[in-house]
C-alpha cells in the first residue's frame, strides 16, 4: 500500500480532474463575460475564478476528506430522503437535464456552425449530436479506462490545440482591455457578476460527482489511507487548479480584447468562432472543432459515467449501469436538439 503518489501521477489525475472538468460551459461563459465586461474584465475574472475554480477544488477535498463513498453519503447524516432527492438533483442538472446536452450543442454551435448554410442548421446538429452520443456512449460503457482516455490522451490534446489559440491572442492582441466599457451588470458590480458566471460552468456541483471518480483512481494507483486520499487529492486538485485559472483567465482576455476585430455576440461560442476566424482564415475554423469536440467529448464521457454508476449504486435493483447510460445518452440527445441558446437559457 502505498501513502503518497509520485509527481508523475499527481499530474495524471490532475489531468483527468482537469479533463472531467473543462468543458461547454468553461469555454464559452469566460469569452462572452469578456466581451461583456470591458475594463472591468479584472475583477470579473477574479470572481469567476473564486467560483469557477475555487468552490470545485473545495468540493473534491472535502469529498475526500468526508470519507464518504458517494454523494449519498456525504448528504446521509441530514436524512436518508434528503440525501437520496439531493442526490438526484444534482445528478441529473449536471447530467441529461443541462450539463451533457449542453456539450453537444456548444461543440456544434463552435465548431460545425460556421460550415453549415442556415437552413440546414438543425438537421445538422440533429445527424452531429446523434455521433457525438454514439461516440461518448462507447467510452462510457468502458469506464475502467476512463484515467487513460481522458487523463492521457483527450486532455493533453485539447491543451495543445487551445494553446494555438490562446498564444496567438497574446502575441498579436486584437485590442486593448481598457478601451471598451463594460456592459450591463458588469458596469457596477463586475465581481459579484464575475461569481455567477463562474457558479453557471456547474463545476462546483460537478466536483462532488467527479470527486468519486477521483478518489476511486487514486486508490487504484494504491493509496487507500483516507488521509492520504485527501491530501492526494488536494495536491492533483492544485495541478487542475492552476491549468483552468491560466485558460480562464486566458478566454476572458480574449473576449475582453475581441471588439476590436469582431462584433459582439449572444454566446462565447460565437465569439471564439469569429476569434480563430480573424486570426488563421479557414484552418481557424477547423483548429477551433477540433478544440470544442475534444473538449465537450471528454467531459461528456466523464458525466454519463459519473451518472450512470450513481443511478445504478443508488437503486441497485432498478437497473444496470449498461442500461443507465444508455438512457442518460437518448435522453441528452434529444434535449441537445432544442439548441445552445434554450439550453442555457433554461439552465440559468
Amino acid at each position: 500500500m502505498r501513502e503518497k503518489l509520485d509527481f508523475k501521477s499527481n499530474l495524471l489525475i490532475g489531468s483527468l480532474l482537469f479533463g472531467l472538468f473543462f468543458g461547454a460551459g468553461n469555454l464559452i461563459f469566460p469569452v462572452h463575460m469578456g466581451q461583456l465586461a470591458g475594463s472591468n474584465t479584472l475583477q470579473a475574472t477574479l470572481g469567476f475564478l473564486i467560483t469557477g475554480v475555487g468552490l470545485p477544488l473545495l468540493g473534491v477535498v472535502a469529498t475526500a476528506l468526508s470519507q464518504s463513498e458517494s454523494l449519498y453519503d456525504l448528504a446521509k447524516p441530514v436524512n436518508r430522503g434528503y440525501s437520496i432527492f439531493f442526490t438526484c438533483a444534482l445528478y441529473l442538472t449536471i447530467g441529461p437535464l443541462f450539463a451533457i446536452p449542453r456539450t453537444a450543442t456548444v461543440a456544434f454551435e463552435v465548431g460545425l456552425n460556421p460550415f453549415i448554410a442556415e437552413e440546414y442548421l438543425q438537421i445538422g446538429l440533429l445527424v452531429f449530436s446523434l455521433v457525438f452520443f454514439l461516440v461518448t456512449l462507447y467510452y462510457s460503457l468502458r469506464p475502467g479506462r476512463i484515467l487513460d482516455w481522458v487523463g492521457k490522451y483527450l486532455t493533453p490534446i485539447f491543451v495543445v490545440l487551445l494553446s494555438i489559440l490562446l498564444i496567438a491572442t497574446y502575441v498579436s492582441p486584437m485590442g486593448q482591455v481598457s478601451q471598451y466599457p463594460p456592459q450591463g451588470v458588469y458596469i457596477d458590480k463586475p465581481l459579484f457578476t464575475g461569481l455567477l458566471d463562474g457558479y453557471n460552468t456547474m463545476d462546483a456541483l460537478a466536483s462532488i460527482a467527479f470527486a468519486i471518480v477521483i478518489i476511486s483512481n487514486i486508490e487504484k494507483l494504491g493509496v487507500k489511507n483516507p488521509k492520504g486520499k485527501a491530501i492526494e487529492t488536494f495536491k492533483s486538485g492544485l495541478v487542475c487548479l492552476v491549468g483552468m485559472g491560466v485558460i480562464y483567465a486566458s478566454l476572458a482576455y480574449m473576449g475582453a480584447t475581441s471588439l476590436a476585430s469582431v462584433s459582439r455576440a449572444d454566446n462565447g461560442g460565437a465569439i471564439m468562432s469569429m476569434v480563430s476566424n480573424h486570426y488563421f482564415g479557414f484552418i481557424g475554423k477547423i483548429l477551433l472543432a477540433a478544440i470544442v469536440t475534444v473538449a465537450c467529448l471528454k467531459t461528456a464521457i466523464g458525466l454519463i459515467t459519473s451518472c450512470a454508476q450513481m443511478f445504478s449504486e443508488l437503486f441497485p435493483k432498478s437497473i444496470s449501469y449498461n442500461k443507465y447510460a444508455f438512457v442518460f445518452t437518448i435522453f441528452s440527445f434529444i434535449i441537445a436538439n432544442f439548441g445552445l441558446n434554450k439550453i442555457i437559457q433554461l439552465s440559468i
